[in-house]
């Protein structure tokens, strides 16, 4: 068999690996919309209507042909209810057609299909050509019946979805129109080639080329999803690649000269086709699933980004609120408005370090969420490192003789000056830190150590108190990581302070780090500046 006897087969299977792949790719994109549901049901009746129009030219046996026909005939009357249907829904996800009209549509249609199969529309072959195929048909009074039932269903479609395009606006109108369009190529020919010339014209020179007028529908249809960007462009890209390669595939089949050859690279066009019809379905899963994460991401960051204005606005609230409670509570202590009564002024005195202690944890609260943010400004000026933490000891020193620790503080002789924000790094590295060990520390001692390793500062605050665990390094210098265990030792402890310290010293070009041996064995947090 030539290539040129095969070049009619050659379009037939063009047409339906497109119509497959458009119709599968569509369906994969919305398993659950309707109009995605009804147009595969479209490309899969259309790709085997397809194939047995050109089947009934093509087959030499007589009677296998003439039922062939039969068959293509009621298959036709399915496919251009499902046409009517998709251009009545389209682009709309919901079915609104009332159920008791598409059960009476379904109804009507599958008695017409059925009639189709019978000697009232196509009664008996009339003549043969020359090579034995079939030329001519009696048809049956009911083709007229069949005939108004297929092309009414697709004319009633063309002006429902021209109603349609011309009152939708913007871009879905112009995909209706385009889809429109692409309907209404595809039909006409195959009204008049199809049914017009053969029934009436007795001329069925161009039956087996049906499958051609497959072609201006998917194109339209392929247009208007990549103008509009309907799917994404790895799904295009896979889909344009597994219509190539089954196009190639099916090109094989122009050049078999044996039947056994012919059957053998149709089965490679059928795996090409499936195979690639799988590759289609998983890239559009993972496209859904990357576009799930990053929908997720985004919903994500939009409600930290109003958690994080919720904190500023309540803890400026607070803040103001408590200080103001500070400022009273400080008069009281202070003797401003008299001397308190014994009993009240312990009281007072508790009331007012809580209340401290409430500004400090709703300040680190704000700080937290400012260095999230990147709002946070540096004042940067040359200052003595030693001296600082000198001063830092010295402040968190009654702290620790109140608990009964030895806080003890050694460095060197060297240099200690460095560039950086002298205000932070005292309050929320140095401060932060030795105040850490002395709540941590039921008993024991704690050691505080400055010493320069070339161009780098090392700060070091060792304590014998309660230790680190393995679980509990992986959450120390996150956003409000907490010890597992870390409250019931300091009920005060916001799990930010270390977050703001770890901050503040990559800020200034530093490192901090915690070291332990485990629960019960003391900790070293230690943290880097560089030299000036």
């Amino acid at each position: 068999m030539g290539a040129l006897a095969n070049f009619d087969l050659l379009s037939v299977g063009v047409a339906i690996a497109g119509t497959l792949v458009l119709g599968f790719v569509i369906y994969f994109t919305d398993q659950k919309s309707s109009t995605n549901r009804i147009f595969f049901a479209f490309a899969f009746v259309t790709a085997i209507w397809g194939l047995l129009n050109y089947l009934s030219y093509r087959v030499e046996d007589l009677s296998i042909a003439f039922a062939l026909l039969r068959f293509e005939l009621a298959l036709a009357v399915w496919q251009t209810f499902i046409i009517f249907r998709l251009l009545l829904i389209f682009p709309d996800h919901n079915d609104t057609l009332p159920r008791r009209y598409l059960l009476a549509l379904v109804v009507y249609t599958g008695v017409i299909s059925v009639l189709c199969l019978t000697p009232f529309v196509f009664e008996r072959i009339t003549a043969v050509t020359a090579t034995g195929y079939i030329k001519d048909i009696a048809v049956g009074p009911a083709i007229a019946l069949f005939g108004v039932t297929s092309i009414g269903f697709v004319l009633a479609g063309w002006v429902v979805c021209a109603r349609k395009t011309f009152r939708l606006m913007g871009t879905q109108r112009a995909q209706t129109g385009f889809f429109l369009l692409g309907a209404i190529t595809m039909f006409l020919p195959i009204i008049i080639l199809n049914f017009i010339f053969p029934a009436f014209l007795r001329d069925s020179r161009f039956v087996p080329y049906g499958a051609v007028s497959i072609f201006p529908f998917v194109l339209f249809t392929s247009y208007a999803i990549l103008r509009f960007h309907l799917f994404n462009i790895k799904v295009i890209t896979t889909s344009i690649l597994v219509f190539v390669l089954s196009v190639v595939s099916f090109g094989q089949v122009l050049f078999s000269d044996t039947l056994p050859t012919m059957l053998f690279q149709t089965s490679v066009f059928v795996l090409v086709l499936v195979f690639g019809i799988n590759l289609i379905r998983s890239v559009i899963r993972e496209v859904e699933q990357r576009e799930k994460i990053q929908k997720l991401a985004e919903e994500l960051a939009a409600t930290n980004e109003r958690q994080e204005t919720l904190i500023h606005f309540i803890g400026h609230e607070v803040k103001g609120f408590l200080a103001k409670d500070a400022g009273a509570f400080t008069s009281l202590v202070d003797g401003d408005f008299g001397v308190l009564p014994g009993e009240l002024k312990p009281l007072v005195e508790r009331a007012l370090v809580e209340t401290r202690q409430g500004v400090a944890s709703v300040e680190a609260l704000l700080k937290a969420a400012n260095l999230k943010k990147g709002t946070v400004t540096y004042t940067k000026a040359p200052f003595d490192l030693k001296e600082l933490v000198a001063g830092a000891v010295e402040k968190e020193r009654p702290a620790a003789e109140n608990k009964g620790l030895a806080l003890s503080f050694t460095a060197d002789d060297a240099s200690y000056q460095m560039t950086g924000d002298k205000g932070q790094i005292n309050d929320h590295v140095l401060r932060n830190l030795i105040d850490n060990a002395v709540n941590y520390t039921p008993s024991g001692s704690i050691a505080v150590s400055l010493r320069r390793e070339g161009d780098k500062l090392v700060f070091a605050v060792k304590d014998s108190g309660v230790g680190i665990t393995d679980e509990d390094k992986q959450r120390l210098f996150t956003e409000g990581g907490h010890g597992k265990d870390s409250q019931k030792v300091n009920v005060h402890s916001t799990g930010y302070g270390l977050y703001i310290a770890k901050q503040i010293v990559e800020a200034h070009g530093g490192t901090i780090r915690a070291e332990s041996e485990g629960q019960g064995k003391g900790s070293t947090f230690i943290a880097e500046f560089p030299a000036q």
